[in-house]
């Protein structure tokens, strides 16, 4: 077991995580003051925390994966 990508993979995870739940508030609270003039700023970083939290995801858990059972070789 490699103990560094699985610090990682665990890291990334927790940011995951993290933008999961900030994401969506940032992005409700930006439909619910759609006549400000900060709206489209705030619903673009609602947008990329979303964004971020998937692509966090998808590396921390290949992170994780590749920590527990070893990195595939390529040939």
């Amino acid at each position: 077991m490699n103990k560094a990508l699985l610090q990682q993979g665990l890291k990334q995870m927790t940011y995951a995580i993290l933008c999961a739940f900030t994401g969506p508030v940032v992005i409700m609270q930006a439909f619910q003051n759609e006549g400000h003039p900060l709206y489209w700023p705030v619903l673009l970083v609602g947008l990329l925390l979303s964004g971020g939290a998937i692509a966090w995801g998808f590396t921390g858990i290949r992170n994780l994966v590749d920590a527990i059972l070893g990195k595939k070789r390529r040939r």
